[in-house]
């Protein structure tokens, strides 16, 4: 199957700074694509080298097979959602859905016809006739989503399109994007910095760090077999312990990831299960969030490990404060480890 979208040893520099560095990666038909880092790791100009705003140093880019490494952004079938949406203030929402079928020259009973049928897609059938201004910033997103769809491009860019929403937003539009996309079965490529937003959504997720990509798997992968240290902190959250420690823990110098909720919180006197990692430690400090707690544990001199445990009632340990002595344990098996 050729692939929607194909780079090939792509390269991007901006003087002495590397954005992009000789990334290869391909995106199939159809696919919920995240390109997910911090700032500056090259992820945003990965997505603009896609859709032909800016041009690589050296490399490939194709689209459906065809070479569209020179070609401008107008001639590639794709478009792009950005995070300010990027509506027509004087039009209605409407107008700013069918603008992309009144530059192609779509006679006006077409284009209404077409921007009604769209709008009912995205839900907001009955907003047509309003302005930009008299919409929610969900709302917003959806226009900029039907805006973007109506010409039916092969492959939707979306660059950080739900960061001006507020928490409880954005995670109802995660879901209408996700649902959009399965049912139109356009290819999706999705830059965000939030990595729940890229497990949620996405099919397979590129982890972006220093212009070059990390891991490039599935976030059920990236998150339980993290390769390097870099995506094991940053996706989710995990306790990243180097050599020396991991000599300490284990007696291998092999560092090693382990996830918070996979540690066992002991008190002094309970005895950890046959074949369990364990440890002594000191309680640094407990954060509460309610269903849970997140606890940081002093090991050693240097060694700190997080461990993520439930409120639950009549648990021996809940309530633990500041100072507290406990046992830390883990299965062998939930230790990932990380390439040097």
């Amino acid at each position: 199957m050729t692939p929607a979208i194909e780079l090939r040893a792509t390269r991007r520099a901006f003087g002495s700074v590397i954005a992009l560095d000789s990334v290869s990666l391909t995106v199939a038909p159809g696919e919920f694509f995240a390109l997910l880092g911090p700032s500056g790791s090259g992820k945003t100009t990965c997505l603009r080298l896609i859709a032909g705003f800016d041009q690589p140093d050296s490399g490939t880019i194709l689209l459906d097979g065809e070479d569209v490494t020179n070609t401008p952004p107008f001639a590639r079938n794709v478009n792009t959602v950005f995070q300010d949406y990027a509506l027509f203030p004087h039009m209605t929402v409407a107008e700013n859905v069918a603008y992309g079928l009144r530059v192609r020259g779509i006679a006006a009973a077409e284009r209404s016809k077409q921007a009604v049928a769209m709008l009912d897609l995205v839900r907001l059938g009955e907003f047509g006739a309003r302005r930009p201004h008299q919409l929610s910033g969900g709302q917003r997103q959806r226009v900029a989503l039907a805006r973007a769809l109506i010409n039916r491009p092969k492959v939707l860019l979306l660059d950080e399109p739900l960061g001006a929403l507020d928490l409880k937003l954005r995670e109802e539009m995660q879901a209408e994007l996700k649902g959009l996309q399965q049912r139109l079965g356009i290819t999706f490529v999705f830059v965000t910095h939030d990595q729940g937003e890229a497990l949620s959504m996405a099919d397979r997720v590129a982890v972006f760090s220093q212009g070059r990509i990390e891991q490039l798997d599935t976030p059920r992968e990236l998150y339980n077999r993290p390769q390097t240290a870099f995506v094991a902190s940053f996706v989710g959250s995990a306790n990243v312990v180097g050599r020396e420690a991991a000599r300490f823990l284990t007696g291998s110098s092999r560092a090693f990831a382990i996830r918070p909720e996979l540690i066992d919180l002991l008190t002094p006197d309970e005895t950890a299960a046959d074949g369990c990692v364990q440890c002594a430690g000191e309680v640094v400090d407990v954060l509460y969030h309610g269903a849970s707690s997140r606890l940081r544990v002093r090991v050693d001199e240097h060694t700190t490990l997080a461990v993520a445990r439930a409120e639950t009632m009549g648990d021996g340990v809940a309530g633990l404060a500041t100072g507290a002595r406990v046992r830390l344990a883990w299965r062998p098996e939930h230790t990932v480890p990380l390439q040097d």
